[in-house]
């Protein structure tokens, strides 16, 4: 095991600033994913905590260790690639020996522990075949056992499901996890998919632009985003964003027939008169209603019909909304549906900050 600390961190490729001053904390033994859209940073503060790259400014620790300008193979890590990175003319067994054979492990040593490493993966019936005679799980299955084989004090794993059917990728995300767990490792875990990171992650980093925008568990930080960005990316469907503005005890919408009132909410500052903000909604959070009850009003353009449940498509005012209402029918394309608000957040219009207090 070992603790990961990245302090002050940026990365520039020539005159582009990839990342900008990232600070990180992953404890000893926690499963960290970082998450973000693509183009975000996250796999290259993944290269970086791995050697893979280097750090322009900044430093990174394993433990006490200063390993910066450490070349990767004095970290003691393993790398689960996207790609597999299988030898093609090596048998399983010899893929997994690999890393063990470099070290000079001995032969017996190296034997049992493919051997069962490949038990737990369900993979010690294909140890004499080769890559091009695996399906895409098997050969990620493999790629896995060779990392664990090494017994590193760091795993980590660069969107190692994504070529992957939805099926297998369940699967996977699963082995991966208990895996983790059997082996009371760390590891660091690259994704763009929100649900391996909130399924995954014991310690969440959401990133855009080259910045941390929050960290910490999964469901804290779902639950209290921080800013407009974290709110909108993390949740199916993205969270809705209606434009508002705070007269008196309520929140007026800006197509002016609808209005949510502030005087028995509490958790938020900022509630200015005038203030322009943006109500966040999330699909669960808008309940169908009678007209009497309603906080607001969906026109509805088309419906998603999902088996137990259908997303309903459609407009507050001007602005986009999804409500995701329990049984197999909908509303009608046209139909203008009264719904209830249970939760909702505060984002100042102008910085996308939550206006949450605590």
């Amino acid at each position: 095991m070992t603790a990961v600390h990245v302090q002050s961190v940026t990365k520039r490729f020539g005159e582009t600033t990839v990342l900008h001053g990232i600070d990180a904390e992953i404890p000893q033994g926690a499963f960290a994913v970082l998450v973000g859209p693509s183009g975000c940073g996250k796999s290259t503060l993944l290269r970086l905590i791995a050697g893979l790259e280097q750090v322009t400014d900044g430093r990174i620790l394993f433990g006490e260790q200063d390993v910066t300008a450490l070349p990767p193979r004095d970290r003691d890590i393993a790398m689960v690639f996207q790609s597999y990175a299988l030898y093609p003319h090596m048998t399983v067994r010899d893929n997994m020996a690999f890393g063990l054979q470099l070290r000079k492990t001995d032969p017996a040593t190296i034997e049992a522990r493919v051997c069962e490493v490949a038990k737990t993966l369900d993979i010690d019936h294909l140890l004499t075949r080769y890559p091009r005679q695996l399906s895409g799980g098997q050969r990620q299955r493999v790629a896995m056992g060779r990392a664990i084989v090494r017994r590193p004090a760091l795993f980590m794993f660069d969107e190692p499901l994504s070529n992957l059917d939805p099926a297998l990728r369940t699967q996977v995300r699963v082995d991966i996890r208990r895996l983790h767990d059997a082996h009371d490792a760390t590891s660091v875990y690259v994704t763009h998919d929100q649900v391996e990171a909130m399924t995954l992650a014991d310690i969440l980093f959401v990133l855009e632009g080259g910045h941390v925008q929050q960290s910490g568990p999964p469901l804290e930080v779902y639950e209290r985003p921080k800013n407009r960005f974290v709110a909108e990316f993390l949740g199916s469907p993205a969270m809705n964003m209606v434009p508002a503005t705070i007269q008196g005890t309520s929140l007026q919408f800006d197509d002016g027939s609808s209005s949510l009132g502030l005087d028995s909410v509490t958790g938020f500052e900022g509630l200015i008169e005038g203030r322009s903000v943006d109500v966040g909604i999330r699909a669960q959070d808008a309940q169908r209603c009678a007209d009497t009850e309603a906080d607001l009003h969906i026109a509805v353009r088309f419906v998603e019909t999902l088996g137990s449940h259908v997303h309903v498509h459609g407009t507050v005012g001007d602005a986009p909304f999804i409500a995701a209402f329990e049984g197999s029918r909908g509303p009608d394309p046209g139909d203008v549906v009264p719904v209830r608000v249970t939760r909702f957040h505060l984002f100042d219009s102008e910085s996308g900050t939550s206006l949450r207090s605590s």
